[in-house]
């Protein structure tokens, strides 16, 4: 009779993109074979570019065979509806959430009440329609290489705002209530280093096609994000993990529109 060895300690760089991976995503993962650490998710945020490129990855393969049975149009669709399934369309609801809170609310107080609430307003409805189809518009108008170039680079950028963002506020919302532990954490230069080279990696494939199309894309997106950070400070005093989702919602609408408005047509 044989005895079943155990299976191999996870590495803490192993465990930390599992758990970005398990945070981020729906897909199916091992579970962790360690006591979770407070600081679990900042460490994790090391990885999310990376979790990102793998979305960008599934979402072109959908636009590349959505493209050869649909044409550029559905094929656009179904791969934004892609990158929302596998997400579990985490992202897109705190775009709702923060759209609601911004636009209903009229203290912080009332802002962070409406954000709990997990029905939908007119504000939320209204984002989350144009948001599906400024992305999914923004990406039919591109040449096939090139759209799909451009979705790598841009679930991998979008995936490292929450880290800036974290850098720039503070935690609007009641720490102690919190189901996950970040807000009290930094990434280390180490992490950014990470962060910044996966972003650069995942950008090579669209910089190959147009250096002019990434840079309208990251300075369109950065200039969306921004604007997004701008009113989390002024109608909420810092950030939550709902303004988080938004802040990477508003980077993708604005890297397509960026990337789409140089090539668009070519």
């Amino acid at each position: 009779m044989s005895i079943d060895s155990p299976p191999p300690r996870q590495t803490p760089a192993l465990a930390q993109l599992l758990d970005a991976i398990r945070f981020l995503t729906i897909l199916p993962v091992p579970d962790s074979d360690r006591a979770p650490e407070p600081d679990w998710l900042t460490r994790a945020m090391t990885f999310f570019p990376i979790t990102g490129v793998g979305i960008g990855v599934i979402s072109a393969l959908v636009l590349l065979i959505g493209n050869s049975l649909f044409g550029p149009g559905l094929a656009a669709l179904l791969a934004v509806a892609a990158s929302i399934v596998v997400t579990g369309a985490m992202h897109e609801d705190g775009l709702a959430d923060t759209f609601d809170s911004f636009g209903g609310g009229w203290s912080v107080e009332r802002r962070l009440e409406i954000m709990k609430d997990s029905r939908l307003g007119t504000y939320g409805g209204l984002a989350l329609g144009l948001d599906v189809a400024l992305r999914a518009t923004a990406l039919a108008q591109l040449p096939l290489w090139a759209a799909l170039a451009t979705l790598i680079a841009c679930h991998a950028a979008a995936r490292a705002t929450p880290g800036f963002v974290k850098r720039k506020l503070g935690y609007a919302g009641d720490v102690k209530a919190m189901k996950v532990s970040y807000a009290e954490e930094a990434m280390r230069k180490d992490e950014w280093i990470l962060v910044l080279v996966t972003v650069a990696l995942a950008a090579l494939p669209l910089l190959l096609v147009s250096p002019v199309a990434l840079i309208a894309g990251l300075g369109l997106g950065a200039t969306l994000a921004a604007v997004m950070v701008s009113w989390a400070k002024r109608l909420l005093g810092g950030y939550t993990g709902d303004v988080l989702g938004a802040v990477e919602q508003m980077f993708e609408i604005g890297f397509l529109l960026g990337v789409a408005a140089v090539l668009a047509g070519n």
